[in-house]
């Protein structure tokens, strides 16, 4: 789910000959039953984050594009919505290290410390991430 969430979301905002690459290499264009694949997300985001399960399954999205780049409303929107992925806007230009740094301390925070992202940037212009956590509830 983690890579597959990802890269949706950057689907979600290709167009033209990248999106029918992503849609063909993928095979994003449909979700298991026929429907949209943004929407096909936006359902299993929900199901797995039920407050009812007897496990718990914490997921969390987020875009990190670069401050010098202004992404389309719509695209954060629809990451909004489908995705439940805030956009936050770092330097990776002027302060790739403080961006890294920053990337790593939110995985850790949303993963309880069990996944640290360890990445170099260089040349990004939009990182979209997926971090989660699965613990057996005991009852």
């Amino acid at each position: 789910m983690s890579i597959s969430s990802a890269l949706s979301m950057v689907f979600m905002g290709a167009k033209g000959n990248t999106a029918a690459q992503m849609s063909q290499t993928l095979s994003l264009s449909k979700s298991g039953g026929g429907g949209d694949v943004h929407q096909g997300f936006q359902s299993l985001l929900t199901e797995v984050n039920r407050t009812d399960a007897q496990y718990l399954l914490r997921t969390a999205n987020r875009l990190f594009g670069d401050k010098s780049y202004e992404f389309l409303s719509s695209f954060k929107d629809s990451c909004r919505k489908f995705y439940q992925a805030e956009m936050e806007e770092l330097d990776f230009n002027n302060a790739a290290e403080e961006a890294r740094a920053h990337i790593n301390t939110w995985v850790a925070e949303k993963t309880e410390g069990e996944n640290t992202v360890l990445l170099s940037l260089t040349s990004i212009l939009l990182f979209a991430l997926n971090a989660r956590s699965l613990q057996d509830i005991k009852m």
